[in-house]
């Protein structure tokens, strides 16, 4: 999931930033560019602990609905890309049944398309598209 952050460069150079809509999310750097790999490893952190204390991900926000905000003139917005895949629990192994032919259709499809992984890796990307479109 891509989700923006905001970062303000500092007289020295060096810069800092957050992200909109992920409460207590900060990071900084020397550098603009090290500011930004700050915030891929402050999301990874910061997303660990709230699933740890059986928290929701937050979604990402939107860009439009912070352009206003106080905090976010005289900056960069940036995205940063967040497997939040990761922080969803450990995988459990359940049993289905599907039809013989979409079974065979779906590891047809997996065959073509390697980024799933396995047919487990495409039903829960399956599944968590169709769910994405509830909230």
């Amino acid at each position: 999931m891509l989700y923006p952050i905001y970062v303000h460069k500092d007289e020295d150079g060096s810069a800092s930033g957050f992200a909109p809509g992920v409460t207590g999310l900060f990071f900084a750097g020397d550098t603009i560019e090290e500011c930004i790999i700050d915030a891929k490893s402050a999301f990874d952190a910061h997303f660990e602990l709230l699933a740890d204390d059986g928290n929701e991900i937050p979604k990402a926000a939107d860009i439009d609905s912070h352009l206003d905000d106080e905090d976010c003139q005289n900056g960069f917005w940036f995205m940063v890309e967040v497997d939040t895949t990761r922080y969803e629990g450990k995988a459990q192994k359940i049993n289905i049944t599907l039809p013989e032919l979409l079974i065979l259709k779906i590891d047809n499809f997996v065959s073509e398309h390697p980024g799933y992984g396995s047919r487990s890796g495409f039903l829960a990307q399956a599944a968590r598209k169709e769910l994405g479109k509830e909230g």
